[in-house]
């Protein structure tokens, strides 16, 4: 071979191992993490809550990591929140803004890859535990998968004060190695524990601190009674609230509450309950701390909404206000991130999916909504002026709710006519409503232009298995 073919060769033996991708198992693994209905007591914002939250193990992540202070759902209930993070479909693309719609006839999800599948369609091997998704099949993306199940109830538990008739908080019956939510973290710390031969994707999902709280005794101890601090709360706070908002606030389940003296009592168990997610989550993230894939993993940890505890009046999601729309959100990316850094710029779960994607060097589809949050993992106070939007739905009206947050303004508008506007900056807990001040006639304009046409809602089950159409 002459010289000059031989620097041929060599030339096409640099470009071809240049343009081919990095071998399957050199790609950046994923250990995606999510707990359901917890709030964010857990940043010691004072605003929001001034007492004891013992979570050592997700707080622990938020420092090895990027934490986002701003984070927000796209919707305030699990199945379209969990939904829309795993599609990268906002509601008001999908029609799916509540839990009882029937997600398989929206014609934007039919067309969207979830987000399991993509990333098995690219090579990875796909593991789920627990609660991960909701309502929105995913089961075909995971290659192993442990199903979701809720733990029993103590045996003659009390029945709820609220007039549910539901089981509500306490000890639980069941050693804690005998807990659903235990079973998940096993599950994942055997997938970690696994020899891979390809990068892997691997999904745990708690169902603590959703309602009911019961959780062995050692979690309710970590808060005393007298110890326990109740959240800010204004007698008269509803009383600018238009009619729409009232409705999904239910002022008299909080009067329940108060009344039967069990405020503090499902306090303690929300608490309790989420110190325990927090010790699974730890769990969880010791055994990636001792295997081998520590360093080439990254970690997203989510919840789908936030969680009221009578603020407001009201008790659980399903609002637009803060305590239901602002969420958690941490991500530790090796080689991107740095320790200790908080963002504050708005954000939005729907950013998980093309964040996952770009961090990771896979080509994000083309359907996605959100937008991928590397810039900021990267420079955590750049500039950023995307708005946090989030959709809901009024299931027996079939009237969509929209809110839009931006750094200093909170503005909703609801599908029969309504409206609220408060300047979050100087009135954290939203007890103004500013929507007749002429002072922020400007403001409340721009507001408006940002909030997207929702896409009419699809159809759902009604209780018997009736269906109810959309609205038209």
């Amino acid at each position: 071979m002459t010289p000059r073919n031989v620097r041929i060769v060599l030339a096409m033996l640099v470009v071809f191992t240049i343009v081919q991708p990095c071998p399957a198992a050199e790609r950046m693994n994923v250990l995606f993490l999510c707990v359901d209905d917890l709030n964010t007591w857990l940043h010691s914002d004072p605003n929001r809550y001034s007492g004891k939250v013992v979570t050592p193990s997700i707080k622990k992540l938020a420092s090895e990591g990027v934490l986002f202070t701003r984070a927000y759902c796209a919707s305030p209930k699990c199945s379209p929140s969990r939904t829309a993070i795993l599609s990268g479909v906002a509601p008001w693309t999908s029609g799916i803004y509540q839990n009882s719609q029937l997600i398989n006839e929206s014609p934007a999800l039919k067309k969207a890859i979830a987000l399991p599948q993509f990333f098995k369609n690219h090579g990875y091997y796909t593991a789920s535990a627990g609660k991960v998704s909701h309502g929105y099949d995913t089961r075909d993306a995971w290659d192993t998968r442990l199903a979701h199940k809720r733990d029993h109830v103590p045996p003659n538990a009390p029945l709820s004060p609220i007039g549910a008739g539901e089981k509500d908080w306490g000890p639980i019956h069941l050693p804690e190695s005998k807990m659903n939510d235990a079973k998940y973290a096993d599950f994942a710390i055997a997938e970690l524990k696994k020899k891979h031969d390809k990068p892997f994707f691997i999904a745990c999902g708690l169902f603590h601190p959703h309602y009911p709280w019961y959780v062995p005794q050692k979690y309710l101890d970590m808060y005393p009674l007298d110890k326990i601090v109740l959240p800010p709360f204004k007698e008269d706070d509803l009383s600018d609230v238009p009619q729409p908002g009232v409705d999904l606030a239910k002022p008299s389940t909080h009067q329940k509450i108060v009344k039967a003296n069990e405020y503090k009592k499902a306090l303690q168990g929300y608490l309790a309950s989420t110190s325990f997610a927090d010790a699974q989550i730890g769990r969880v993230l010791a055994a990636l701390e001792a295997s081998p894939y520590k360093d080439n993993t990254l970690v997203v940890l989510w919840s789908d909404h936030g969680f009221h505890l009578g603020e407001k009046h009201h008790w659980a999601k399903s609002t637009l206000w803060e305590e239901a729309t602002h969420t958690l959100l941490m991500i530790k990316a090796p080689g991107v991130t740095k320790p200790k850094q908080v963002c504050r710029r708005f954000v939005s779960l729907l950013d998980i999916y093309p964040t996952l994607a770009e961090l990771c060097d896979l080509p994000a589809p083309t359907h996605l909504d959100g937008y991928s949050l590397v810039p900021l993992l990267k420079k955590p106070n750049r500039n950023w002026d995307k708005p946090a939007i989030t959709g809901f739905l009024d299931m027996w009206k079939l009237d969509v709710h929209m809110t839009v947050r931006t750094e200093h303004f909170r503005y909703i508008r609801y599908g029969q006519g309504g409206e609220e506007f408060y300047h979050c900056a100087k009135d954290p807990n939203e007890w103004t409503n500013q929507i007749n001040n002429p002072a922020f006639k400007a403001e409340l304009q721009r507001h408006i232009k940002l909030l997207p046409k929702p896409a009419k809602p699809i159809r759902y089950r009604q209780r018997g298995g009736k269906s109810k159409k959309e609205n038209n």
